[in-house]
């Protein structure tokens, strides 16, 4: 056990380092010795640091080019087998970027890595995994050549998904749910794949995907438009309905603060599929009530201070954009709808929570996820959010710099069991890295959770000029936050 390091002396007595306790002892010889053991439990309630027992693993191969991008699942099914992806950079003048699996079978005491297919050689990012209640794998993707270029010798923007049977030991032949063949206009970017794994939902494992698509990306014409796309597919990955367009407004093509970006599906309890993204209006929440057929009118359900593309020091980009998940549990939260995010409300980056228990009719107040003080000019970038199906909890994942100086970064894992009224903030383990402005660093990390066991996912710098990707695996006692060996 240890003192919190922001914890507030108590008024009149020294603060609680050991080098003032001959003070604090002359100080409290009067009392009894009940009155003073009750006064130091009192002073260790509030000042502990909540421990942090976890294991650390790499991931990636120590020859892994700049690993990033990284997303993580846990089978429902079997919750020993855990896969996660991310890109990894190519070692030749072929492909630039490739996506890459990581799967353990042992609870993520080990892992090996498993090259995705990519049968036309494109570059390949954006990478996301999830399981769907059958234990199936779906690993989604964008895959491109061409962009930013006049006249490219090759040109391709599409988005594709590949599914496994096995736990991820192979993966079957792309399928794309949107392919463009000898064209990067428009360019489809940024997709993240979910599926319905609600008990009793009449779409139980449809696969989901939302996604940005640009007109031309990164064109200053302001007659250039971007706009959030969606497509499921019914049949387990086999092949993927026509994608509509289910954003009302649109956003620009400089991919800022004013394009529509971030868009990440959820599954409701009665089938319902809700979106929430950002741009310039802000948080924008929309929902279906047919699995996705056919969905309502946009509404802004939040600000965005400072919008989501975010400055960080010694990170070439930084991403603010929302998570957006629902509590299917059978816990007293069960059917709330919940959104994670960043923005710069209180002058620096903070990481935020709010929750819908009606659908999206209604939203509460964004509750502070990081518990350092306000306003301390400290960043946190890059969050994720996980909720346990089993019991409800959320954990959400994010780069801290609260204690650091300059661009050394650390992790730090938040969980709450209340129903995200509060949070207990963890330390991950991980040595603070010094990063590299110049260098990709990503645009996301990633989380997931099942019955305590909660497995936070994220890109670091192992040398100036190279990364590496590791996951922390914690276990709570379900519903609590209790910590288990």
């Amino acid at each position: 056990m240890r003192l919190h390091r922001d914890c507030a002396p108590v008024h009149g007595l020294p603060d609680g380092n050991p080098e003032n306790l001959p003070l604090l002892r002359s100080q409290l010889k009067i009392m009894s010795r009940l009155r003073l053991y009750t006064l130091l439990l009192f002073l260790t309630t509030i000042c502990l640091v909540a421990p942090a027992q976890q294991r650390i693993v790499r991931l990636t191969d120590p020859e892994a080019i700049r690993p990033s991008e990284v997303s993580i699942a846990i089978n429902p099914v079997n919750p020993d087998n855990l896969i996660a992806t991310s890109i990894q950079y190519g070692r030749s003048a072929g492909v630039r970027v490739n996506g890459h699996s990581y799967v353990t079978n042992d609870g993520g005491r080990t892992w090996r890595t498993v090259p995705l297919p990519n049968p036309r050689q494109l570059s390949q990012g954006d990478d996301s995994i999830a399981f769907d209640s059958s234990g199936a794998a779906y690993h989604s993707f964008m895959s491109f050549d061409g962009i930013r270029e006049a006249r490219p010798r090759r040109a391709y923007s599409g988005i594709y998904v590949v599914a496994s049977r096995d736990g991820g030991t192979s993966w079957g032949e792309p399928v794309p749910v949107i392919d463009h063949i000898n064209s990067v206009t428009p360019f489809e970017d940024k997709p993240y794949v979910v599926t319905d794994n609600v008990p009793g939902s009449p779409n139980k494992n449809n696969v989901y995907l939302a996604w940005t698509r640009f007109d031309a990306y990164g064109s200053k014409d302001p007659s250039c438009h971007s706009h959030i796309f969606f497509s499921r597919s019914t049949d387990g990955g086999s092949s993927f309905a026509m994608p509509i367009r289910i954003s009302d407004n649109t956003g620009d093509c400089l991919d800022d603060d004013n394009t529509l970006e971030g868009a990440i599906v959820a599954a409701g309890l009665k089938g319902e599929v809700y979106v929430v993204w950002s741009g310039a209006q802000g948080l924008v929440f929309d929902k279906s009530l047919d699995g996705g057929l056919t969905f309502g009118r946009d509404r802004t359900i939040s600000p965005h201070p400072g919008g989501w593309n975010i400055e960080i020091p010694g990170i070439g980009r930084s991403n603010g954009m929302p998570v957006t998940r629902v509590d299917y549990s059978p816990g007293p939260h069960r059917g709330t709808i919940y959104v994670n995010w960043i923005d710069s409300r209180n002058g620096d980056p903070d990481v935020f929570v709010m929750s819908s228990r009606d659908g999206g009719e209604t939203w509460s107040q964004p509750v502070r996820v990081n518990d350092d003080k306000v306003g301390n000019g400290r960043v946190q970038f890059l969050t994720w959010m996980a909720i346990d199906p089993v019991d409800g909890s959320l954990n959400v994942v994010f780069y801290d710099r609260r204690d650091l100086e300059g661009t050394r970064t650390g992790l730090t894992l938040a969980r709450s069991v209340d129903g995200g009224k509060t949070f207990v903030n963890y330390k991950i383990s991980l040595a603070p890295f010094e990063t590299n402005r110049s260098v990709f660093f990503g645009d996301y990390n990633g989380i997931d959770a099942y019955n305590g066991l909660v497995a936070p996912i994220f890109t670091h710098f192992i040398s100036p000029q190279n990364l590496a990707v590791s996951v922390a695996l914690f276990r709570f006692r379900p519903g609590t936050q209790e910590q288990l060996k």
